[in-house]
């Protein structure tokens, strides 16, 4: 595979700053992204992989030797994959408002030289998918393939979709929705207050590497137990205890192995993620409403032209099946194009991370048909 180490491009510089969909501006914006294979000369075979909440640029990984670093989506990106870099140009970028190398809230402020905190303007999912625009114009590439990705990257998916329907051939969004319920939005308050909530969070004017760790940990314990299933979570842990002796069983500090569990995944993620920015991102998803400001959801999935695939996991209880059913018959009813196929797992939301086997051939089919429709050699 044709490996392209991270890259950044910097647009919108002052005067000329960007308008975020709240009216506010912002600039100059950096953003980060990774690319893998190579652009055909009709530029007709570019694919865009967004990434879901806590993801980043590195969609690919474990494919150059100096990569050592697996990427999150490994198993459906690479030579003879479903986004088979040997045909496919693919795309990733750090969204706006992320930080692993994008402009967000833990970026410098060039009007202050420090970090912008809980000065970074509100931005929605729609203002990330314009910013992913500014940089596939950057590309020189006028049209996509295809848009994929899962949960946030999903929304963006749908957005894109809506957004730019004349400039997207195919959409292919995983266990996600086209506007975010009200018990997603109370799962996302629970985690930023506590977060906010931790007395180093400081109102957002911690210094780098000294944050809320412990608002941020529990956050994403919170998380973890809405990503996966009751049934993972039973054959993988059960009742199992830490310390079985009885000096030890009966003491608060003896974890189950549950708890264990979650307590590593919160630590991991402190290691590696800013909290103010998974404040940012938490919103933005509680804002995201394809429909809004354009009347309604009907109207909005009215727009798309792109050939759509819903993918939904029939144990994902953060969002079921059901949202990306609704939104495959409503197009259908509209006159586009839209299939829906259903993952059976047991992993609940996060299967689209982790059964590979099941969604390859699913999504080799649809890739390989978006390409033969656009004559993509």
């Amino acid at each position: 595979m044709n490996w392209v180490q991270p890259k950044t491009f910097t647009f919108a510089t002052p005067p000329e700053l960007f308008v975020l969909e709240s009216g506010q501006r912002l600039g100059p914006i950096t953003v980060t992204y990774e690319t893998y294979g190579r652009l055909n000369e009709a530029r007709s075979n570019a694919i865009l992989i967004a990434h879901a909440l806590t993801g980043e640029q590195h969609a690919a990984g474990r494919h150059h030797p100096s990569d050592k670093v697996p990427g999150w989506w490994d198993e459906l990106i690479g030579p003879g994959k479903p986004f088979d870099t040997n045909r496919f140009f693919i795309i990733c970028s750090n969204v706006l408002g992320g930080c692993q190398g994008t402009t967000g809230p833990s970026s410098i402020d060039p009007a202050t030289g420090r970090p912008y905190g809980m000065r970074f303007p509100v931005y929605t999912v729609r203002d990330m998918v314009r910013v992913q625009r500014e940089l596939i114009a950057h590309l020189g590439i006028d049209r996509l393939l295809l848009v994929a990705g899962g949960s946030m990257g999903g929304m963006q998916v749908m957005e894109w979709g809506v957004t730019y329907p004349e400039l997207v051939d195919g959409l292919l969004p995983i266990a996600t929705c086209g506007r975010m319920s009200a018990m997603n939005i109370a799962f996302n308050e629970i985690m930023r207050q506590t977060i906010m909530l931790d007395p180093a969070w400081q109102q957002g004017n911690y210094e780098p590497g000294k944050g809320p760790a412990v608002g941020l940990a529990i956050a994403r314990m919170l998380g973890m137990v809405t990503y996966r299933s009751d049934h993972v979570f039973t054959e993988r842990f059960g009742r199992r205890i830490m310390d079985m002796r009885p000096d030890v069983y009966y003491r608060m500090e003896n974890r189950f192995e549950i708890e264990n569990y979650l307590h590593y995944q919160g630590e991991k993620l402190v290691k590696r993620f800013d909290a103010n920015t998974y404040l940012y991102l938490c919103k933005a998803m509680d804002l995201c409403d394809i429909g809004h400001g354009r009347g309604g959801m009907q109207a909005a999935l009215a727009r798309i032209q792109a050939h759509t695939l819903f993918i939904g996991v029939d144990s994902d209880w953060l969002y079921p099946p059901s949202y990306m059913i609704e939104m495959a018959e409503e197009m259908g009813r509209l006159g586009g194009r839209a299939d829906y196929w259903e993952l059976a797992s047991p992993h609940g939301h996060d299967a689209f991370l982790i059964e590979f086997e099941r969604m390859r051939p699913v999504v080799a089919s649809f890739v390989q048909r978006l390409a033969a429709e656009r004559g993509c050699p």
